[in-house]
């Protein structure tokens, strides 16, 4: 199943690690399945997008459990507000609440926590190496009014040790609260994983290839970019004009200075995946084929038309990264522009690759994505989270692309949204995932993002019966039907 834990249903305004995650893991395990993949978990930036976040490494508040931290003490119950109304999340009330009450708890703790809870925390952060630049990062934006790193005063923004120093002194409470919010985040996150592993669950984690600019990780590593002597970047990140976009899409991340991190070991990317693969027991990577070629843009350029290929690390950086991890449990999205090349660099290394049913009609039998031309390394969906649902997108077909699909699945318009998800369950794929949305059979309502549109993704939240019994056995019953119970998944 997809579904971000900020669709869960519950308390608190957005989903959480709470009490509905543990019910929606409960009907994993009921209906037969064995995967949970999720959206990235980072701390959001501007958009709410989870995809452009403020640390590679850190988690994203909003998903703490306002319960447990009342469990723990350090809140009252007394202290909660009763749940917003309404289907989708409110980002900026339930930011304000929820960031209020977390700068309250981390305060009680403190002032009064346990001795044995507080050895916890300061043996997180002893462990965690990323933890200080964040925090100090965080609690500098919130000082400086939310203005991007490269707009602050020049000796904190390049990081001059005086600097850091000073800056570290004078906004210790604000980087106590920000480290309190990440342990909390980490202690939750991973009994939820620990929960579901003991069901035999899965998690598949999301890691996006590229970074914010105003984030954390080029604010502490700005070598490792390509970024002018003031701190800006001279190129960014895009995919070249198709037939989805005459112009292309511009991204605007800064791009990595691959030889620099060659230069390094690619010790940067090492830690990174490290440490997604000690929250995820899988990740999926997003936008894969950069690591074969990436598309650089000039950062004058209004659209992405005037960048060019430029070549990746390719096998070099997973040939360091199997060395220093092991077996590296990676799905790679291959979507959009793959060439051969890519797909060489995936086969390499025996990453499965993504099969978008969506994608699969109006153009011949030989459409990579039908099913009958599935190969078994890889994952096939329904739909991701940028597709509409398969209710939204079948309805939205002029009436002779419907035609042409069910012609395919040799049906009727009835129960469209099942067939198709049989067809997913079907196919020879090693894996195959369905949203959340789709098992519900939701209109284009329910959609998680509209890409290149800038307001009102990423907010839709579960209604609160969805986990039920009735739908869990329906999904058992064809999961067992295509032979995808956990026993017989390879």
């Amino acid at each position: 199943m997809l579904l971000h834990p900020s669709s869960l249903p519950g308390t608190g305004g957005i989903g959480s690690f709470g009490e509905e995650a543990r019910r929606f893991v409960d009907f994993l395990h009921k209906s037969g399945q064995s995967l949970w993949q999720i959206l990235p978990l980072g701390p959001t930036a501007y958009g709410n997008s989870p995809y452009s976040c403020y640390s590679a490494f850190a988690g994203n508040p909003l998903l703490i459990n306002l319960e447990a931290i009342v469990d723990d003490g350090d809140l009252t119950a007394q202290d909660l507000q009763p749940d917003p109304p309404g289907d989708h999340v409110d980002y900026g009330a339930t930011t304000l609440y929820k960031t209020g009450l977390l700068k309250v708890a981390a305060t009680r703790f403190f002032e009064s926590a346990p001795q044995r809870r507080k050895e916890e925390f300061w043996q997180f952060c002893d462990s965690t190496f990323w933890l200080h630049d964040y925090a100090l990062f965080m609690a500098l934006k919130e000082h400086f009014k939310g203005e991007s790193w490269n707009a602050w005063p020049e000796p904190i923004a390049q990081r001059e040790p005086e600097a850091l120093a000073s800056w570290s002194e004078q906004l210790g409470m604000a980087i106590g609260e920000q480290k309190y919010q990440q342990w909390q985040f980490t202690r939750q996150w991973k009994k939820l994983k620990g929960y579901a592993n003991v069901l035999g669950i899965s998690i598949i984690g999301d890691l996006p290839i590229f970074v914010a600019f105003d984030s954390a990780d080029v604010w502490a590593n700005p070598h490792l970019f390509h970024l002018d002597e003031k701190g800006g970047p001279i190129v960014v990140a895009g995919v070249p004009p198709d037939y989805f976009s005459k112009t292309g899409q511009l991204w605007g991340n800064p791009l990595y200075n691959w030889e620099r991190m060659a230069a390094e070991g690619y010790g940067w990317w090492v830690a990174r995946l490290r440490n997604d693969l000690s929250l995820y027991d899988m990740v999926r990577i997003d936008h894969f084929r950069g690591f074969e070629a990436f598309w650089e843009v000039p950062v004058w350029a209004k659209t992405a038309i005037n960048g060019r290929w430029v070549k990746g690390p390719g096998e070099a950086l997973f040939n360091t990264l199997r060395y220093a991890l092991g077996t590296l449990p990676i799905i790679a999205e291959d979507l959009g522009i793959i060439t051969a090349e890519v797909e060489a660099l995936r086969d390499q290394f025996g990453f499965p690759g993504m099969k978008i049913l969506q994608f699969a009609f109006g153009s011949g039998p030989e459409n990579p994505y039908l099913p009958h031309n599935h190969v078994r390394s890889c994952v096939a969906y329904t739909g991701t989270h940028d597709n509409d649902t398969t209710l939204g997108w079948f309805e939205s077909l002029k009436a002779k692309e419907q035609k042409a699909v069910l012609n395919y699945l040799d049906r009727d318009n009835t129960d469209i949204v099942w067939q198709m998800i049989k067809c997913a369950l079907a196919s020879v794929a090693d894996y195959a995932i369905i949203p959340m949305q789709d098992l519900l059979e939701l209109p284009s309502s329910a959609r998680m993002n509209v890409p290149g549109q800038a307001a009102g993704n990423w907010s839709w939240r579960c209604p609160p019966d969805a986990f039920s019994g009735r739908l869990a056995s329906k999904l058992a019953h064809v999961t067992e039907l295509y032979g995808r119970q956990p026993d017989f998944v390879g």
